[in-house]
């Protein structure tokens, strides 16, 4: 019985074989239809303040109160913003025919494989503009306008009492100049201007030792979020003032939550689509993407929300064949983030 098996294995593999080969395949040019996702930037101002050398002596010569004797580092949300792009859907893979019988000439693909136009050119998706911090402006050292009397002082105390009087100096010749009761004037508008911006230099760096130095850098945090179904809460991210951006699972953050509304808004089915017989099929499918909104809360506070149209809330439909047979020529182009028809053209071939 045993010497039965092999030949009827290799007959039914001769026969496997003969049928592929005449089964031939179609020709044409695989795609796929976009899936939505949404770019979350955050923008963190971080405030470094630097108590100055002679801090504790701000009150006693100057005449400043709280002044803080301690460095000090905070961080704050000073923005948020949402940008949508387009990522290929696993489930929404197709092939677009280009046999003889359809007269589909060109398919234009992002990068990333999914289908932005056919018969026609399409314009590159908006990129989300990354955020680029203003150059920091470098501060001027308080010893470059110290004189030989503050820079030789033997105590901390003398330093201030000293520096305290060139700060008011600085101050009553910038009043006379402004009144133009100075001994030397100057010649003109703009030499004033230069002499009034100079000392304003002067004062400021000098100041230093008694306020202190607060920077600030702005930097950009990026999340990447695809909203797949409606949820009350999901958690994006947490924030403290003391730590920045934390660990989803750090406590000694606030939680930042991300709530996805499905609105049940489709766009207008085209008169282009199929009514389900597909006659002619070409493979050709396009979304109707689905209206929903997302919005970030802090705890329970509202911060920001955003109304979306998103492919996977939405529906897909298949594209008459007949658009693409022999006796039309149709030119379409896609939106390559929700996979909606932006343009169509159709004209009939004689």
């Amino acid at each position: 019985m045993k010497k039965y098996i092999l030949p009827l294995f290799a007959t039914a593999m001769l026969c496997v074989q003969a049928q592929a080969q005449e089964q031939k395949p179609l020709e044409g040019i695989p795609y796929a239809l976009p899936q939505t996702a949404v770019r979350l930037s955050i923008l963190v101002e971080k405030t470094h303040y630097q108590p100055g050398r002679l801090a504790k002596y701000a009150e006693k010569y100057m005449k400043l109160q709280n002044v803080e004797l301690e460095e000090r580092i905070q961080y704050r949300i000073v923005d948020t913003r949402f940008h949508t792009f387009g990522v290929p859907d696993s489930t929404k893979l197709f092939v677009a025919f280009t046999g003889k019988k359809h007269t589909i000439n060109d398919v234009q693909r992002y990068r990333n494989g999914v289908i932005m136009a056919i018969n026609a050119k399409a314009k590159e998706p908006q990129e989300a503009v990354a955020f680029v911090p203003a150059r920091r402006q470098a501060l001027p050292k308080p010893e470059d306008y110290m004189n030989a009397d503050i820079l030789a002082a033997t105590s901390s105390a003398k330093m201030a009492e000293l520096i305290a009087k060139d700060v008011y100096d600085i101050r009553e010749s910038r009043n006379m100049l402004s009144r133009g009761q100075a001994e030397f004037m100057p010649k003109d508008g703009e030499q004033l201007k230069l002499m009034l911006n100079e000392l304003q230099v002067q004062e400021s760096a000098l100041m230093q030792t008694f306020e202190g130095v607060t920077s600030k850098d702005t930097t950009e945090v990026t999340f990447v979020y695809i909203p797949t179904k409606e949820k009350n809460e999901d958690l994006l991210f947490r924030f403290s003032k003391y730590l920045g951006m934390c660990d989803k699972d750090d406590l000694g953050g606030t939680p930042y939550y991300i709530k996805t509304d499905n609105l049940n808004i489709l766009p207008e089915l085209p008169t282009v689509a199929d009514d389900g017989k597909l006659k002619d099929y070409a493979g050709v499918h396009v979304n109707m993407p689905g209206k929903i909104r997302l919005s970030l809360y802090k705890k329970n506070e509202l911060v920001k929300s955003f109304d979306l149209y998103a492919a996977q809330f939405g529906n897909v439909v298949a594209l008459s064949g007949e658009l693409f047979s022999k006796k039309q020529y149709t030119e379409l182009i896609l939106d390559p983030v929700t996979g909606n028809i932006e343009h169509v053209k159709t004209e009939t071939l004689k």
